[in-house]
C-alpha cells in the first residue's frame, strides 16, 4: 500500500488490553457525565476502520456504571463479560453476570445498564450497531440522545437542547 493511503496506518491486529483509551471519559451532557467516573472505555473497531458496528473494550471500576440507564430505538447491543463480576439492571430487574457471561438487548427493547458492585474491576466487549436515526432514551434522567451523522445530540425530554 502506498504510505498516503490512509489504510496504510489500519492494523491488522492488536492487543485489545493495549488499545488507546477513549480521551472523552463520556459523551453525555456534564450533569451526567461526571456519573460515569470509574469507566474506561477503549475503542477496539474504530482502530480498524469499522463502520457498521462498533466494539469497545470497557472497564468498569468497582462502584463504576456502564451508562445511564437506557434503550435504543434502532440499535442492537451485545455485552460478552471477559473479567470479574458485573450487575445487570433493567428496571426492577437484577442479575450476576460473571466472565464468560453474555448478553444482549435488541433495539426498542428493556432499558438497561450494567453496574460494577464488586471490590475489583470488570472488563467486558460492548458491541453495537450504527444505526442512523437512533434514539437513546433514559427513563430515569431527563434525557433524550439522537444519534445524527455529527454524532450524538443530547436534549431534554421537553425537546430544549443541553
Amino acid at each position: 500500500m502506498d504510505k498516503a493511503d490512509p489504510r496504510a496506518a489500519t492494523p491488522l491486529a492488536i492487543i485489545a488490553a493495549e488499545a488507546p483509551v477513549r480521551t472523552k471519559p463520556s459523551n453525555y451532557p456534564p450533569v451526567f457525565a461526571a456519573r460515569m467516573e470509574g469507566r474506561v472505555k477503549q475503542p477496539l473497531g474504530d482502530l480498524f476502520g469499522l463502520r457498521n458496528f462498533g466494539v469497545n473494550r470497557t472497564t468498569l471500576h468497582p462502584g463504576a456504571v456502564s451508562a445511564l440507564q437506557h434503550r435504543h430505538s434502532r440499535q442492537d447491543e451485545f455485552v460478552y463479560v471477559l473479567e470479574g463480576e458485573l450487575w445487570l439492571v433493567s428496571g426492577e430487574t437484577e442479575m450476576r453476570l460473571e466472565a464468560g457471561m453474555c448478553a444482549g438487548f435488541a433495539a426498542g427493547g428493556i432499558s438497561h445498564h450494567l453496574e460494577n458492585r464488586s471490590w475489583e474491576p470488570a472488563i467486558y466487549l460492548e458491541i453495537g450497531d450504527r444505526s442512523p436515526g437512533d434514539v437513546g432514551s433514559y427513563p430515569d434522567d431527563d434525557l433524550v440522545a439522537n444519534h445524527t451523522p455529527e454524532g450524538w445530540r443530547f436534549t431534554h425530554k421537553d425537546g430544549t437542547p443541553y
